[in-house]
């Protein structure tokens, strides 16, 4: 699979997290995201989502899914 692919894959899973957990206070979501990706989430799919975030693709992710990614980000 290629890098783009990936990076695809991983946004379109961390999309369909925040949108799982978009009805809950803004706040909240974006918790329950960046606890989801931390507890399930290989380290490798991670680092590859947070390589996209820094190349430019924020813009691709879920307002929520860029919220946990910045959290996850800070730790």
């Amino acid at each position: 699979m290629s890098h783009t692919n990936h990076a695809k894959d991983l946004v379109r899973m961390a999309n369909q997290i925040a949108v799982h957990f978009a009805t809950y206070p803004h706040d909240e979501a974006v918790t329950e995201t960046a606890t989801h990706i931390r507890k399930f989430w290989d380290p490798r799919m991670r680092a590859g989502l947070f390589a996209h975030v820094q190349a430019g693709g924020a813009a691709d992710l879920h307002e929520v899914a860029r919220g946990a990614v910045g959290m996850l980000q800070a730790r």
